[in-house]
């Protein structure tokens, strides 16, 4: 792997990196984790924006206007367009391009599309390791389209620096149910699509929301929650979106709270990725593997219920755990 080449802001080696840290394979392990040790000293420099909202409020759409704001003022975008479909199926993958015309023909932009498969938290499985990637090749503004919006999105709120939720006109109360979540992840809420026969149901759902978060309480940074209303197709207050950002921006990082949100995240991502590494070595084990495999075809024979069947396997792990600590102690006796 051409580190120099990554830092020098290559997107060969960008992708080829990319490709690397999402990799599967057993012989790539070792290879990511030097590759991001590798480039570690050269990140933490880049502003991480989350974009979520439902399918069809215009996303992508919304990204690439936004994209090309920031590029025409003289910074470099990255993008990571989390796919909702498998990994086998491809789904909108080169949709997400396609919505992004603009962006995706511009040099000082990288759009990376990553499958979600079965992972949730509206992020796909390697997404904080390719932030670092394009942090590092000098991208500083990172946006990540979140697979969509509910309770999973909550994982993307730990990745990023800003979240902002898109809602299409005249939605009514979406946020039912999930409303104080929301409320309590977002920094921005947008009313998208705000032109044409839309304008009116804009105008009704600004004012909805505008009552709604009157709920809300202050972040920890003292800031309310933006409020806009924007037509990406008629390119319609992104000039503003960006003032809220670059604004937000400025004063997290004078105040500090950027960096102690930052240590925050990174405790965060150690303690989930410790528990999949942890679980992960755990299954290796033929005799733990042999077990969730007979427990998991009693299931599908409908001989045994989960719970059961739970309980059976956290036997057998606790079982094997207890033969190690024998093992390792009759070692440490008999050297």
């Amino acid at each position: 792997m051409d580190v120099a080449a990554l830092l020098k802001g290559d997107r060969s080696a960008l992708s080829k990196a990319i490709t690397l840290v999402e990799s599967r394979r057993e012989e790539d392990i070792s290879k990511r984790w030097s590759l991001l040790e590798a480039v570690l000293p050269y990140t933490g420099r880049a502003a991480r924006i989350a974009i979520s909202g439902p399918p069809g409020v215009g996303k992508s759409t919304f990204i690439d206007k936004l994209g090309m704001h920031l590029i025409e003022r003289g910074h470099k975008v990255g993008v990571i367009a989390i796919d909702p479909s498998s990994a086998l199926s491809g789904g909108s993958i080169m949709g997400d391009k396609t919505r992004m015309s603009q962006l995706a023909r511009h040099p000082r932009a990288f759009i990376r599309p990553s499958p979600a498969g079965d992972v949730l938290g509206g992020i796909a499985a390697r997404t904080p390791e390719v932030v670092l990637l394009m942090d590092a090749a000098g991208y500083d503004f990172i946006l990540i389209e979140t697979v969509g919006v509910g309770q999973s999105e909550f994982a993307a709120r730990h990745l990023v620096d800003y979240f902002i939720l898109l809602i299409p006109p005249g939605a009514g109360d979406m946020l039912q149910g999930i409303k104080r979540g929301i409320l309590d992840i977002a920094d921005m809420i947008i009313i998208h699509k705000a032109d044409g026969d839309h304008l009116t149901l804009a105008k009704k759902s600004y004012q909805h929301y505008r009552q709604v978060l009157r709920l809300r309480t202050p972040s920890p940074t003292g800031d309310e929650m933006s409020l806009l209303s924007v037509s990406s197709l008629e390119n319609r207050g992104i000039d503003q979106v960006y003032a809220k950002i670059t604004e937000f921006l400025q004063r997290a990082r004078k105040s500090g709270y950027l960096h102690n949100l930052r240590i925050s995240q990174a405790r965060f991502w150690f303690e989930q990725e410790s528990k999949h590494q942890v679980l992960d070595i755990l299954m290796a084990q033929s005799s733990i593997n042999r077990a969730f495999e007979r427990l998991a075809n009693e299931i599908a024979r409908g001989k045994l219920h989960y719970i059961s069947a739970l309980k059976a396997f956290f036997g057998e792990v606790s079982q094997y755990l207890h033969d190690c600590n024998r093992r390792a102690r009759a070692d440490s006796d008999h050297p």
